[in-house]
């Protein structure tokens, strides 16, 4: 198939969206991606990079073009707001005249946020081509849960795109099947299919980590917590778990990650006095694996919102396919995940004293029952998760959608 995909975000900006591509062109479809420029998790732009005008690379031989976009400097609701703004207004001016004398078969969206999708809609109208979109996000509630968006008239605005976003939309691709109830209000359901995130590949070079982090598992009953510092992971519950961890000095929770709450935790920890988590900051994906392996179990935490409980982080695959055990505090599907496929503890959503006591209760479990819990959960992953498993589907998903065979 000729696949142009469209998304905000791409390397070496760390998303999933990266070894998708990567996956379909080795798979021999022919793999065109149309992305903004790199500025995550920084909120500057990245090296080589220029704010203006129209650029060209290659990605694993694969053809890149660079929209211009507002960098995102500091994370505040209106810099977010102008960064997806100035992708999807770029995107517009610039995709049909930059793809004018091309044909694809699909465009996939990697709706990631939502405004991504507007540029791909015309560029539809105009190809004539099968529009997908893979949505990793209930909007407008989403942005509504984390607080970046309080204005009611905002709010209805975003109503309004987002209706017609998804009625522009051949096919939608939902990473949690809990999406499909409130997307079927708007579009009809036989145009929803549930494609769950997958965990991505193992890196071919790993790097170890930094000596100093190293030293932080010795002696250490491990919590690790990877990924994104937003609104949306609910990090004062990591906060308040640690507080009532207090009195449980082999315990330690480790916090590799950035995003927009980064600076608020650092300073929630220092003005609580606590000294039983650490923030080591972003790390090189290839130190993920050993950063997993030292741990003895891996932390999730989510907002109290129903748009949060209807999603499921990309970052659970992950978990899973490093056969750790997870504890988590959070409503809804995730929990749900995390209790069918056997692979640890969850608790409700924003519940730092519960997420405590499930870390102390992991904590003094004989050591068989925890490597279970793990191996359980890769298990899980294996069935479901693999990155083979759920592209074969989205593949064998849009031949059966547009009627190509190649």
């Amino acid at each position: 198939m000729r696949i142009l995909v469209v998304t905000q975000y791409f390397w070496p900006e760390s998303f999933i969206v990266n070894d998708m591509v990567r996956w379909l062109a080795e798979s021999g479809h022919s793999i065109v991606v149309a992305a903004g420029k790199p500025s995550y998790p920084s909120g500057n732009l990245a090296p080589g990079y220029t704010r203006h005008g129209v650029q060209y690379e290659t990605f694993a031989g694969i053809e890149v073009v660079r929209i211009p976009s507002r960098p995102r400097y500091t994370t505040t609701a209106l810099n977010l707001a102008l960064n997806y703004l100035s992708f999807a207004w770029s995107g517009l001016l610039r995709l049909p005249w930059v793809f004018g004398g091309r044909d694809f078969d699909v465009v996939l969206v990697f709706a990631m946020p939502i405004t991504a999708a507007l540029p791909a809609v015309l560029l539809c109208w105009t190809r004539r081509c099968h529009l997908a979109l893979w949505v990793q996000d209930l909007w407008p509630q989403v942005v509504t849960s984390t607080g970046v968006v309080r204005s009611r008239l905002v709010v209805a605005a975003l109503d309004v795109m987002v209706g017609f976003i998804y009625r522009a939309a051949n096919s939608i691709l939902v990473q949690s099947k809990q999406f499909v109830a409130p997307i079927s209000k708007i579009v009809p359901q036989e145009r929803i299919v549930v494609l769950p995130n997958f965990a991505p590949p193992s890196e071919e070079q790993r790097l170890g980590l930094p000596e100093a982090i190293e030293r932080l598992f010795h002696d250490r009953f491990s919590v690790v917590f990877a990924g994104n510092l937003g609104g949306a992971q609910s990090l004062a519950t990591i906060v308040d778990a640690a507080r009532n961890l207090r009195l449980h000095p082999e315990i330690r929770i480790i916090v590799a990650g950035a995003g927009s709450h980064e600076q608020w935790m650092t300073q929630a920890i220092a003005a609580a006095g606590l000294t039983n988590v650490e923030m080591v900051g972003m790390l090189d994906s290839r130190m993920m694996p050993e950063l997993f392996e030292l741990a003895d179990c891996l932390l999730v935490t989510l907002s109290d919102h129903p748009a949060l409980a209807a999603t499921i982080p990309s970052k659970v695959q992950t978990y899973m396919k490093a056969g750790r055990p997870i504890v988590g505090a959070m409503n809804g599907a995730t929990a749900d995940l995390i209790e069918v496929a056997g692979a640890g503890i969850a608790v409700q959503a924003e519940n730092g004293a519960g997420l405590a006591r499930s870390i102390i209760a992991l904590s003094r479990m004989p050591e068989s029952v925890r490597l279970e819990l793990g191996r359980s959960g890769r298990a899980y992953y294996e069935e479901h998760f693999t990155i083979d498993k759920v592209l074969n589907q989205l593949v064998r998903f849009l031949k059966s959608r547009t009627g190509c065979h190649v």
